[in-house]
């Protein structure tokens, strides 16, 4: 009982993906997604997004028929896409669901379909221009909130650890100047300390150290 308890409070499990496309750029990854290893695992990954598609499809696919039926338009749609009889089916369906049940369901499934179930938060480093922070949105719909900071506008950046309820856990933090708080990178997964002093070594770095080497080799 307790391990089960101990496993829906404990975090989901995060991976750190370094990818480095050019000499000048790197973008660290921390990811809840979940990759499936075996092709079972991957099996059951893609049936599960195509049972996802299909169950809003047809969601919403329903509520157009109960429409048409409401309308008292022609119970023959002719989709195109179905059987007779599975249209039929449809309309029987349609016509027994009442709107005030019909469109709070249909709308839940949307939500469920279009939520992401995780969660990705990545930096990027650029060599010579700063750095860009992005946190992917709680729906596919969203576009990821992202923010730029510029090489010459970064004081310092450390790691501090702090009290979390009853953990400590770690921060990557970016000094801006002239903003009166600290920029907290991957704020919504708070990797472990090992992964972020793997980043904090890359965004080092990559915006002094190889600065500081290039002009020591001039000299």
């Amino acid at each position: 009982m307790l391990t089960l308890i101990d496993r829906f409070n404990s975090p989901p499990a995060q991976t750190l993906q370094v990818l480095q496309p050019t000499s000048s750029t790197i973008t660290y990854t921390v990811s809840t997604r979940s990759v499936p290893k075996t092709l079972p695992a991957s099996v059951a990954y893609y049936a599960g997004i195509l049972t996802r598609v299909l169950l809003g499809i047809t969601s919403v696919l329903l509520l157009w028929i109960k429409w048409r039926v409401t309308q008292a338009q022609s119970l023959d749609l002719s989709l195109g896409v179905l059987s007779h009889e599975a249209e039929r089916q449809l309309v029987k369906l349609a016509e027994a669901c009442q709107w005030r049940y019909l469109v709070p369901s249909t709308l839940l499934i949307l939500f469920l379909v279009l939520r992401r179930n995780y969660t990705e938060e990545s930096l990027t480093v650029l060599r010579g221009l700063g750095v860009q922070t992005s946190t992917t949105s709680s729906t596919y719909l969203q576009t990821p909130t992202t923010r730029f900071i510029p090489t010459t506008s970064i004081q310092d950046v450390f790691i501090h650890e702090a009290f979390k309820g009853f953990e400590v856990r770690f921060f990557l933090m970016i000094v801006v100047e002239g903003e009166g708080e600290v920029v907290v990178v991957f704020p919504r997964l708070l990797p472990r300390r090992a992964t972020l002093e793997t980043v904090w070594r890359g965004v080092r770095g990559g915006l002094w150290e190889d600065s500081v080497r290039a002009q020591r080799e001039k000299t």
